[in-house]
């Protein structure tokens, strides 16, 4: 157990020895250093006490500090806190790790799924789109191949309307021409019929004029 304690008291000592190598401003209180400069010894020795607690590694670090003259230790106190390295920097650089941590946890990784997902949604319409102009442009053939059978039967159909309706013409003039020329006989031999009455009518009249200017102009006998 004693040994233990002297273990633990050793390794308290060298971690404030080093404490007060790397950070005098930290390991020392202000109110400490203020004592150093005014050469308080006996105060300063007493705290030293208090603080490394029983111990002869204590005792003798603290009589190591109470042999060194005071204004030389507080220059030496003063000049190592120019290079006052402490945990500051570590601790921010822990906290940005942090930081960085949960905004990829909470951002960054949600984002990138979004946009890889978009991505593969974008892909996956693209190759939709490629796959289909396969089967548009069969489309486009079959409704060519439609609209030319369409515009082949619409021109045959009306090809033959056109025949049916110009052999139709045809016959209804044939029919009107015969009928025409037909009535145009009639009408002729009637006219013939008429002349012919007309001139025999006219003879008979000759012939009776004739014998009346014979009967005027020769007395009977």
């Amino acid at each position: 157990m004693a040994i233990t304690v002297m273990a633990s008291s050793s390794a308290t000592t060298t971690h404030f020895l080093r404490r007060c190598s790397q950070n005098p401003s930290r390991a020392i209180p202000k109110s400490i250093r203020a004592q150093i400069a005014r050469d308080e010894k006996p105060l300063l020795i007493r705290r030293l006490t208090t603080l490394l607690k029983p111990s002869a590694a204590a005792a003798a670090v603290a009589a190591a500090i109470a042999a060194t003259p005071m204004p030389a230790l507080a220059e030496q106190i003063e000049k190592a806190a120019l290079f006052d390295f402490n945990l500051t920097l570590p601790a921010i650089a822990l906290e940005f790790l942090l930081l960085m941590v949960a905004l990829d946890k909470i951002y960054f990784t949600p984002l990138g799924k979004f946009m890889y997902d978009r991505d593969a949604a974008i892909r996956a319409q693209l190759g939709d789109v490629k796959d289909t102009s396969g089967e548009v442009k069969q489309l486009e053939e079959q409704a060519a191949a439609v609209m030319k059978a369409a515009r082949a039967e619409i021109s045959a159909a009306l090809n033959k309307m056109k025949k049916e309706t110009t052999a139709e013409l045809e016959q209804k003039l044939a029919e009107g021409k015969k009928k025409v020329e037909e009535e145009l006989a009639e009408a002729l031999a009637a006219l013939e019929n008429e002349r012919e009455e007309a001139l025999k009518a006219l003879d008979s009249q000759i012939k009776l004029l004739s014998d009346e200017i014979v009967s005027k102009v020769l007395p009977s006998a």
